[in-house]
């Protein structure tokens, strides 16, 4: 996965990034960490082309994030499962497979009975989201993002609304993900979780990118806030 950002800058009312600039290149699975309202969930909407910066250009394997074919190579999981509540598990996903990828019912049907039972789903398959478990319904959201083929998944705090148990269910499942080829860019408050399953981190601060390499640097950090940062969260 190639990463270019540069001279990314973006404002609310206030200004939320600052002059970001950065090239990564050969990675799988990066992290976005820091505290909150330093900028990460913001960073990762603009990378994932959910949102458009207010000034710099943001590319990923060389294609512009405005790109509809960067677009259509991008599954995005959010902090809330986001799951259509009138619709079962099953047919969160079929409906978007319907619509957006062009699918027969019945082939949407199979591939949502796919992606389910690799996220350990099917026998929750026919059940509203208010009717499972938060991490059920997280890992549907999971499903749903991988139903439609992507090239990179990002996840944007997966398990900021979940207890510690289903917080390890769901990244658990997230790990079991890593063999399937994909790209992961993703922010997360869960440190054991980044040492384990990223290959690179960045860490932010006050909208800018203060510290960044491999995970290591989360056991040996070189910055007063990085230091700051791991005492709190350890």
């Amino acid at each position: 996965m190639r990463i270019e950002l540069s001279n990314i800058s973006h404002t609310y009312d206030v200004e939320v990034l600052k002059q970001l600039n950065l090239v990564l290149d050969g990675y799988k699975s990066v992290a976005i960490i820091g505290v909150s309202g330093s900028g990460k969930s913001t960073l990762i909407r603009l990378m994932s082309g959910l949102e458009q910066p207010t000034s710099g250009q943001v590319n990923i394997n060389g294609y512009s994030v405005n790109d509809e074919v960067y677009r259509k190579s991008v599954g995005f999981v959010f902090q809330n499962h986001n799951l259509f509540p009138h619709l079962t598990l099953k047919r969160n996903i079929s409906l978007v497979l319907e619509k957006t990828r062009g699918y027969a019912k019945e082939n949407a049907d199979e591939q949502a009975d796919f992606y389910l039972s690799m996220l350990h789903l099917s026998d929750q398959a026919n059940k509203l989201p208010k009717n499972v478990s938060g991490g059920q319904a997280q890992r549907a959201s999971i499903a749903r993002a991988l139903s439609i083929k992507p090239d990179i998944i990002f996840l944007d705090e997966p398990t900021s609304a979940l207890d510690p148990i289903l917080t390890y269910e769901v990244l658990q499942a997230i790990e079991e993900l890593k063999g399937l080829g994909k790209d992961f860019i993703f922010v997360t408050h869960v440190m054991h979780f980044v040492k384990d399953f990223a290959d690179y981190v960045i860490f932010m601060d006050k909208g800018e990118i203060v510290e960044q390499g491999k995970p290591e640097i989360l056991d040996h950090p070189k910055t007063v806030e990085l230091q700051e940062f791991m005492k709190k969260v350890r």
